[in-house]
């Protein structure tokens, strides 16, 4: 029995978790690189091929779709199932970070 990738089983890259918090409204790739640029000061950048690497492998587990969109431009949204990930990943980090919190206050 193949074993699923560990994005299908909902364990997302910085990539993925980036594009999936941009995506919690529907955007197209170059909206969806300006976000990130913007909401970070511009310490983050996605150039296109890691964009739309990121983007395809989201849409073949689910975790977004594409939406109709003008004809030049394809317009993607997080899924149920991908906001229920992202929540669970931002958790994860929550926990990640205040246990480096107390780890580093203890040293």
């Amino acid at each position: 029995m193949a074993q699923s990738s560990p994005l299908a089983q909902g364990e997302l890259t910085d990539t993925a978790l980036h594009v999936m918090l941009a995506l919690t409204q529907p955007r197209h790739g170059y909206a969806v690189m300006q976000f990130l640029s913007d909401q970070s000061n511009v310490r983050l950048t996605l150039g296109p091929a890691s964009l739309y690497t990121t983007l395809k492998k989201l849409r073949e587990v689910g975790f977004i779709e594409e939406l109709d969109g003008d004809g030049a431009r394809r317009i993607y949204r997080l899924t149920p199932r991908g906001r229920g990930v992202l929540i669970s990943n931002i958790e994860r980090c929550r926990q990640l970070l205040a246990m480096a919190d107390q780890i580093m206050e203890t040293t």
